[in-house]
């Protein structure tokens, strides 16, 4: 299994927990997981992160229960595997970033959820790797970049079959 971190900055040499900069609302239980924690993402839903880090985005993808109607709604005949939305005004932004994917070890990291993946110690990184074409990150790894005028029409896609992650959102034109 491979995790990665992401960042804008090329020279990290250890990962300190911290806490989210901000909380969610967690499940009685899970309010650990607004604490000191490092974060990782596995391979499989790195794309989520290949945006620059305050880029309001939705991804969606298929899961064994999306229905056929949702489907074609969302993908309309296409066969990629993940759609990425992000508004125009981060268009540029998205185009011309760079972002450091840092490698990171398996252990000490136990799975959270969503492909998300925390550990409670600090972790050292294996690799660094600078990704300056971002479009074509995502190309390789099966993902359309949809760009609209405001993510505000996806509002509803979390009631529909189809799995949705939407990240940075606060940041998102009409959103609120």
């Amino acid at each position: 299994m491979r995790l990665f971190h992401f960042s804008d900055d090329p020279a990290i040499a250890r990962f300190d927990p911290r806490p989210v900069r901000t909380p969610s609302e967690r499940p009685p239980g899970k309010d650990w997981l607004n604490g000191p924690l490092v974060w990782a993402i596995d391979e499989l839903r790195q794309p989520m992160y290949l945006f620059p880090r305050d880029c309001p985005r939705i991804l969606l993808w298929r899961t064994p229960d999306t229905s056929p109607e949702d489907a074609r709604r969302f993908w309309d005949g296409r066969d990629c595997r993940m759609i990425a939305h992000i508004e125009w005004a981060w268009f540029e932004r998205w185009r011309t970033a760079s972002l450091h994917r840092y490698d990171l070890p398996a252990e000490p990291f136990a799975y959270e959820e969503a492909g998300m993946w925390v550990s409670r110690e600090p972790v050292t990184p294996l690799a660094v790797e600078t990704l300056t074409d971002l479009p074509a990150a995502l190309a390789a790894a099966d993902v359309e970049v949809r760009v609209m005028t405001s993510l505000r029409p996806l509002k509803d896609v979390w009631d529909t079959t189809v799995h949705a992650s939407g990240i940075r959102l606060r940041n998102a034109a009409d959103w609120a």
